[in-house]
């Protein structure tokens, strides 16, 4: 995998996704610059425990969602929950399953936590068919206050 791409990816996703709730000049040479580094620690890390799918055609990369062990702890966990860290798929391929796959791929269908923001409808909508619920938790990350984020839980079992 290519951090660069996936880098680009990303940056094209959240500006599909999020350009309207984005401060002006969010997504700089700067961002972009962040979002590639991060990407070549994480495919360098090589880490059993993270997985990194991305989804391909013939325009190129069009999705990708990368998982892992939770980063903090949650009520209730008994410690086998993973953490979805992002799930993006292009405008253009939204409802086509590449999202699905992705998940399914990323996660399996065991215990999960994910954080999605507030104001994405289809998003939360994907998630509750998976599964996930809001468990009452919310953060506001003060470099993108209009982007209110919600924690949601897939229980074992779901």
């Amino acid at each position: 995998m290519d951090a660069e791409a996936l880098a680009e990816l990303h940056v094209a996703t959240w500006r599909e996704t999020y350009g309207h709730l984005l401060p002006p000049g969010f997504l700089s040479a700067a961002y972009v610059e962040g979002r590639r580094q991060m990407w070549e620690q994480v495919l360098a890390a090589s880490r059993d425990d993270v997985v990194v799918r991305v989804a391909e055609t013939s325009d190129g990369l069009v999705g990708f969602a990368w998982s892992g062990p939770t980063i903090e702890p949650v009520a209730g966990d008994d410690g086998r929950s993973r953490q979805l860290y992002a799930l993006y798929v292009r405008v253009a391929h939204h409802g086509t399953g590449l999202g699905q796959r992705l998940l399914d791929e990323a996660l399996g269908d065991g215990p999960a936590v994910l954080w999605v923001v507030r104001d994405n409808p289809r998003a939360v909508a994907f998630y509750r068919r998976n599964g996930f619920v809001p468990d009452g938790t919310e953060e506001i990350d003060p470099a993108t206050p209009a982007m209110v984020e919600v924690r949601m839980r897939r229980p074992a079992g779901s």
